[in-house]
């Protein structure tokens, strides 16, 4: 038997609910941890004041006051002001509510790419190879690489890093689905459905696929995480969002030269990356330590 016929003759089995069923049990048990706790709860400061950014900032993010690199606490402006004499709090805030943006938007569609890359590897041989020489066409360029490739050819935009970010996220989902795939359908519970005559694609999408499944929603968080670095690096090197819409790459770059003078200039979008970072990788921990048992 092909593997397309493995994947498409098959039949219900009463072993297999049980198994998609006792798979939802560890995500609320991870989450139930001190540990996720404290990741959902420095993730979801971040959020609500990205969120929250025009209720919270008192100017607007590109606003000039005649103010230029005011201290912390100035009143009117509790972060102080950048170079040009712009609020820090309200191009911080505007920063996480651009950020959170791109990579609410690019990770998705990386894992949707990559998701469908996976099922057609695990297909067909064929296209297995197919596919895997493309993962290692994205795999042999390094994110910065990649990143000054996309914006070479289409310049800076918030279009091309959420480009560069899918593009990077693709191989990753697409490998974790494949190997779930392939080792989930080797299974007793899914040889039992395919004794019982039904339809393979019913066993494939309420058995196989969500025991596949399981790694995908840690590569979730740790692809969050690495959608942070690669946005905020991309801005600090000038080729991500364009200015003045600031991001938190973007402060984080424009205040270089001023460390020694003003580093409140800096300070916010550090806190602010740190605290998301150390959010998501809390929360994708302790879902990998919680499914893996």
């Amino acid at each position: 038997m092909t593997p397309t016929a493995d994947l498409l003759t098959a039949g219900p089995s009463p072993t297999a609910p049980k198994a998609r069923s006792r798979a939802r049990h560890p995500y609320r048990r991870a989450l139930s941890t001190a540990r996720a706790r404290t990741g959902l709860v420095l993730v979801g400061a971040v959020v609500l004041a990205g969120l929250l950014a025009p209720v919270l900032a008192g100017h607007g993010p590109t606003d000039q006051s005649g103010r230029s690199l005011a201290a912390l606490g100035t009143p009117g402006h509790p972060l102080g002001t950048d170079d040009l004499g712009r609020d820090l709090l309200s191009r911080l805030l505007y920063g996480i509510r651009a950020d959170l943006g791109i990579i609410s938007l690019a990770v998705p569609i990386g894992a949707a790419l990559g998701c469908l890359f996976g099922l057609v590897a695990a297909a067909h041989p064929v296209a297995d190879t197919v596919v895997q020489r493309v993962f290692d066409l994205l795999l042999a360029f390094p994110g910065l690489i990649l990143a000054l490739a996309v914006t070479a050819i289409l310049g800076p935009g918030r279009f091309p890093v959420v480009l560069v970010i899918a593009l990077a996220e693709i191989p990753a989902f697409g490998r974790l689905l494949r190997g779930g795939i392939l080792v989930e359908r080797e299974r007793e519970y899914v040889t039992a459905a395919r004794v019982g005559g039904g339809s393979g694609r019913r066993v494939l999408v309420r058995h196989i696929l969500p025991n596949a499944a399981d790694p995908l929603v840690v590569q979730i968080a740790v692809s969050l995480t690495v959608a942070v670095f690669i946005e905020g690096a991309m801005s600090f090197l000038g080729v991500g969002v364009r200015p003045p819409e600031p991001t938190l790459g973007a402060v984080l770059s424009q205040s270089m030269p001023y460390l020694a003078q003003a580093p409140n200039f800096a300070a916010g979008p550090l806190i602010t990356v740190t605290a998301l970072v150390l959010g998501l990788s809390l929360v994708s921990e302790a879902l990998n330590r919680e499914i893996r048992r």
